[in-house]
């Protein structure tokens, strides 16, 4: 069994698409072993973004992943990491598969509803960024 890291953004949560992503996820058969919403901190995103903190979108990423509140979840299932990814489909929404959750749903590039971890040790990371193992229940 795999982990990995889900995120429903502000303009998912803003735009009330939980509900849609959670049932997207159980269709698919990803199991949520953990699950909260959170109003993530400026310092809170930049140590969660980190990695980026040289890329010229950085500011507008925080600015955005502070803008309001955002769903944060672990997800398990055997490849879990590139099946959700699969479902999310790809970052830039315009190229992004037919029936994915950011073909139907984002609104640009940076306002893409979902994030999900991009391998298994970002997805360590990220899972323990937000949630300690008493909050996992799997």
């Amino acid at each position: 069994m795999q982990r990995t890291l889900s995120i429903i953004k502000p303009d998912g949560v803003g735009r009330g698409l939980i509900g849609e992503v959670v049932r997207r996820l159980e269709k698919n058969g990803l199991k949520i072993i953990a699950m909260k919403m959170i109003h993530m901190t400026r310092r809170q995103a930049e140590g969660f973004y980190a990695v980026h903190k040289e890329r010229p979108f950085f500011k507008s990423l925080i600015d955005f992943m502070t803008s309001g509140p955002v769903v944060v979840m672990v997800l398990e299932g055997e490849d879990v990491i590139a099946r959700y990814r699969k479902l999310m489909g790809a970052t830039d929404y315009r190229k992004a598969e037919e029936g994915t959750i950011r073909k139907e749903f984002a609104t640009d590039i940076e306002k893409n509803v979902v994030h999900g971890s991009d391998g298994p040790d970002t997805a360590a990371f990220e899972i323990g960024y937000f949630f300690n193992s008493f909050e996992i229940a799997g």
